[in-house]
């Protein structure tokens, strides 16, 4: 039987989380894949996938967000083939920022001006659907580090946007 990976938090702060990866087996090792999750206004579940080579691995996953929750999860890659997965939760530290005040504005029938309000120097995703499940399962996205995007929409369409 295959153990599931050991996953230890080394060390956190606001906009990163450091890990440790090993196995308390003496099964060959040949890497780990990592998914850290983290879910966006309530709506949107994001993933972020690392895949670690070697036996064991200390990780530093940066460009996160303040006092958000994070799950981190891993399975190893073995010569006798692919552990169970096994999980850790860790909160990062400080403040999060404030939420966007986003504007929305048709431009034509295809193009949406989108503009928003929130600091310099970081990055904003843009998801639109035209329902709630689709803004959640698989919405339409891009990212700028800028304060407004033109979107190109389908005609005839109501559409949902988020910052």
């Amino acid at each position: 039987v295959i153990p599931p990976p050991v996953i230890h938090i080394e060390s956190y702060g606001e906009d990163s989380v450091s890990f440790s990866l090993k196995m308390t087996t003496n099964i060959k090792v040949s890497g780990y894949v990592v998914n850290i999750y983290w879910t966006f206004d309530t709506h949107r579940q994001e993933k972020r996938t690392l895949v670690v080579e070697g036996e064991k691995s200390i990780q530093k996953v940066a460009n996160l967000t303040a006092h958000t929750p994070y799950e981190i999860s891993a399975w190893a890659k073995t010569e006798l083939g692919d552990s169970p997965l096994s999980f850790v939760h860790v909160v990062t530290s400080g403040t999060r920022p404030a939420s966007p005040s986003l504007k929305a504005k048709a431009i034509n029938q295809t193009a949406v001006e989108c503009s928003w309000t929130g600091p310099r120097n970081v990055v904003y995703g843009i998801f639109y659907a035209t329902s709630f499940l689709e803004l959640y399962r698989s919405p339409h996205n891009s990212t700028t580090s800028a304060h407004n995007m033109t979107v190109l929409v389908q005609r005839d369409e109501q559409y949902l946007f988020l910052v």
